[in-house]
């Protein structure tokens, strides 16, 4: 089965070179351990051809093409990847917005066959009524309508035949290109390839249990069981598992759909309020959030209530990020750049900032361009663009989630300006701001923050005598090691290293010209042989001499070599 797997591998890297190749990508191939998988006949052909068509093309657009070609599971990698501008350039996430995962569903029969098996009984005995034409199809899986005995209309998700073993090898295979190309990815510019790899991992491999899907809705229920304009289906666990999700069919129209709304009676202007209410409620009250908003899984019911479908992709913030990310836009209200640079460092996972009134100067200038627009004029777009650009320039290492958010909320003007002719994203999140930086300072979370840092405190009081005793154990018996890493000095050793060397070279060389000017002057007995009328003794002192200063005027890798 290994060898089976590794020849497998082999094959689809190799084909993953040709498709580089074809695009123009080159440099990739010639620079990594790829290029030993490139046939000595494709490098001639590859050679020969002078018209490469492709090159019409940008960078940036090719990348996008080799993805379509490389098949779903890399372009579920890259749609993940456009909600990560801290990693790539925007002109990159543009394009990889573009994609989209048109895969035809598979038979009905086979459908039938997955549910029979994963519930261990007869289609028939679970479901009244099944329909055999599905409505939706993805990569992952298809769903299909179908009405339970018990009288209720459902809708049933069906993972794709021999999907999990098609992933998990294309997982595989991208760990095994990052290993190959990981240097070139890094120059790049793509600090942490690997650790993008393995987060997508667990991003698919929550995505192919669908009983995770199931416990974000029962979640998102239990937060909202109160609302009366808002709801969620239910999910049947007793008839779900990790291959099929049972669920709620609930009736409505997109939210777009304004014609329908006012058909209804519904002000499609309080449709739009009320779902942005209900997004910013989300994130800035539960940190727990819908995180692909967009229409076809906003449904309104002919009541006004908004329902959300689709829990696949969900977002969350702690507390202490929800704190920071509110921050960052009351620092903007604000016109405060500090402010902002303070919350944007609290909200980072890390931050390496090497110059930090650079930084403010440049979020400064953020504030400057939309303080001067009017309310109609602003635009979560532009504003998003900006903010992302700022942590892809500084390389902060922002939580996931808050390029979930930006995302949504660009989704979710989109939306309300179709509802809403004066529809503004900032009017609503501002008042949200404003409540979160209440709660932040409000008695009964400082107390709570006051018992985390006491309860911290304390085991740090617990543990500091235990381990001051093992230091003291160590030191009295010899065996503390203390390492020190000096960081930042190599150049300079290795220049210090080259001059010594050089030095040394230079005094070998003056002592061998000074011995052989003094041999001018001895007197050598009848035996020593002359050359030229020069004693040997003078011949083999210059030679010296001469070896020497070669090797002062050879380049030090030449030498090396």
């Amino acid at each position: 089965m290994i060898f089976k797997n590794t020849i497998s591998n082999l094959t689809r890297i190799r084909q993953v070179a040709e498709v580089l190749l074809r695009y123009g990508f080159e440099d990739v191939v010639t620079t990594t351990p790829l290029r030993r998988l490139v046939s000595q006949s494709r490098r001639l052909r590859w050679l020969e051809n002078d018209d490469r068509p492709v090159f019409e093309t940008t960078r940036w657009e090719r990348i996008r093409l080799i993805i379509e070609e490389l098949g779903p599971t890399f372009i579920k990698l890259a749609q993940a990847l456009s909600n990560r501008a801290d990693l790539l350039p925007q002109a990159l996430i543009d394009e990889f917005e573009k994609l989209q995962s048109n895969v035809p569903p598979f038979p009905v029969e086979e459908a039938r066959q997955i549910i029979e098996f994963e519930l261990a009984r007869p289609l028939e005995e679970v479901f009244a009524e099944f329909d055999n034409v599905p409505i939706g199809s993805a990569s992952i899986g298809q769903v299909h309508r179908a009405r339970l005995h018990s009288g209720e209309e459902v809708v049933v998700k069906i993972q794709r035949p021999g999907v999990r073993e098609k992933v998990e090898g294309d997982l595989r295979l991208l760990h095994e290109l990052v290993r190959l190309t990981g240097g070139f990815l890094r120059n790049q510019g793509l600090s942490n390839p690997q650790d993008v790899v393995d987060a997508f991992e667990r991003s698919m491999t929550k995505e192919l249990d669908y009983t995770s899907e199931a416990r974000a809705m029962e979640q998102m229920r239990k937060l909202y069981e109160h609302y009366n304009t808002f709801y969620i289906p239910q999910p049947y666990r007793e008839l779900s598992t990790a291959k099929i999700l049972v669920i709620e069919f609930v009736n409505g129209c997109k939210i777009t759909d304004n014609s329908q709304l006012l058909a209804w009676g519904l002000s499609p202007e309080v449709v739009a309020e009320t779902g942005m209410d209900i997004y910013l409620t989300q994130i800035f009250e539960f940190g727990f959030f819908h995180a692909d908003p967009h229409p076809g899984n906003v449904l309104v019911r002919p009541d006004g209530t908004l329902v959300l479908i689709d829990f696949g992709m969900v977002g969350k913030l702690t507390k202490q990020q929800k704190y920071a990310f509110a921050g960052v836009f009351i620092g903007m209200a604000r016109q405060d750049a500090r402010s902002m640079a303070v919350n944007f460092r609290r909200l980072a996972l890390s931050s390496e900032i090497p110059d930090m009134r650079a930084f403010e100067a440049d979020l400064g200038r953020l504030i400057e361009d939309f303080a001067l627009l009017d309310v109609k004029e602003m635009s979560m777009s532009d504003l998003a663009d900006s903010l992302q650009g700022i942590i892809y320039q500084y390389k902060l290492q922002v939580p996931g989630a808050v390029f979930l958010i930006l995302r949504a909320l660009v989704i979710l003007e989109g939306i309300g300006k179709v509802l809403h002719p004066r529809f503004n994203t900032f009017e609503f999140v501002r008042p949200y701001g404003a409540k979160i930086l209440r709660e932040q300072y409000s008695p009964e979370n400082i107390l709570s923050e006051a018992e985390y840092t006491g309860t911290q405190l304390l085991a740090l009081l617990q543990t500091l005598p235990i381990d001051l005793r093992q230091i003291m154990r160590k030191v009295s018996k010899g065996e503390l090691r203390v390492k020190v890493e000096l960081s930042g000095y190599t150049s300079l050793l290795r220049k210090a290293d080259q001059l010594v060397s050089r030095t040394v070279l230079a005094l070998l060389t003056l002592g061998t010209l000074l011995f052989a000017g003094l041999s001018l002057l001895g007197h050598y007995p009848p035996e020593m042989p002359y050359y030229r009328g020069l004693p040997v003794i003078t011949w083999y002192s210059l030679g010296i001499s001469l070896f020497i200063v070669l090797l002062l005027t050879m380049p030090r890798r030449a030498r090396r070599e």
